[in-house]
C-alpha cells in the first residue's frame, strides 16, 4: 500500500478506504472480515464518468453528443480501465482468494477494472472530488494523446444511434447465461429489437457480452 500510494501520487488520510478497494470478493469471502471493493466499484463508476463527461465537454466543444458519448465509452471500458491500472501495477497490490490467485486474477481486466474504480471511490471519499478528478485526469490526458483513444469502437452506441433513427423501436439486452466459478464467470447477453433476437454474445463480464452482442447485430446489419 506505501509504494502504490506512491505510484499513484495520493497519500491516504485514511488507509482503510485503500485497503477495501484492493480487497477483491474471493479475499473477503473467505472470512476474514474485510469488506469487499464492490462498493466502492459502484461509487467510483460513477465518479469516473461525471470527471471524463466534464473533461470531454470542454475540451471538445464542436462535437455532437454521440461523438463525445463514443470517446466517453472508449475510456472508461473495461480495456482501457485495465490498462491504467496495470500502469500502476495495481494487480500486485490485491488482495485475492486462492481460487483467484492461482489462476491469474491479478492480470484479469474484469478483476484490475473494477479496483481501478473502487481506488478512486477510496480517493473520492478521502480526498473529495478535487482529488479524484485529478486522479483520473492524470491518466485520461495521456490516453487521449493516443489515436487508437480516439478512434476505438463503442458497439452498443453504433446500435442504440442507429435504433434511435425511428422512435418506435425498443432496444433490450437480456441476460440468458451465465457459466463458470466466481472467479471465472462467462455471459451470454441477447440483444433484442422488440421482441426479436437481433444479435448475441459471451464475454467474462455482461458488459462485455453487451458489446459482443452488439457488434453481431451490427453485423447482421451489414453495418
Amino acid at each position: 500500500m506505501e509504494r502504490l500510494q506512491e505510484r499513484i501520487n495520493y497519500r491516504f488520510n485514511n488507509p482503510e478506504l485503500l485497503r477495501t478497494a484492493l480487497t477483491h470478493s474471493s479475499y473477503a469471502n473467505e472470512g476474514r472480515g474485510l469488506r469487499s471493493n464492490e462498493r466502492l466499484e459502484f461509487l467510483g463508476d460513477s465518479v469516473l464518468s461525471i470527471v471524463v463527461s466534464e473533461y470531454l465537454f470542454e475540451l471538445f466543444k464542436n462535437k455532437q453528443e454521440g461523438d463525445l458519448t463514443k470517446l466517453r465509452a472508449a475510456l472508461v471500458c473495461e480495456k482501457t480501465l485495465a490498462e491504467f491500472a496495470r500502469g500502476v501495477s495495481l494487480g500486485e497490490c490485491l488482495l485475492l482468494g486462492k481460487g483467484e490467485q492461482n489462476t491469474g486474477g491479478r492480470e484479469r481486466p474484469s478483476i484490475l477494472s473494477d479496483a481501478f474504480e473502487a481506488v478512486i471511490a477510496a480517493i473520492f471519499l478521502d480526498g473529495g472530488m478535487k482529488a479524484a478528478k485529478e486522479f483520473v485526469l492524470s491518466f485520461v490526458v495521456e490516453e487521449l494523446k493516443k489515436p487508437a483513444a480516439r478512434s476505438s469502437s463503442d458497439y452498443k452506441t453504433t446500435l442504440q444511434e442507429i435504433v434511435q433513427q425511428n422512435s418506435e423501436e425498443k432496444l433490450e439486452y437480456v441476460l440468458v447465461g451465465e457459466s463458470g466459478p466466481d472467479h471465472n464467470k462467462r455471459f451470454t447477453v441477447e440483444v433484442h429489437l422488440n421482441s426479436n433476437v437481433i444479435g448475441k454474445g459471451s464475454g467474462r463480464s455482461k458488459k462485455a457480452a453487451e458489446q459482443q452482442a452488439a457488434r453481431q447485430a451490427l453485423e447482421l446489419m451489414g453495418e
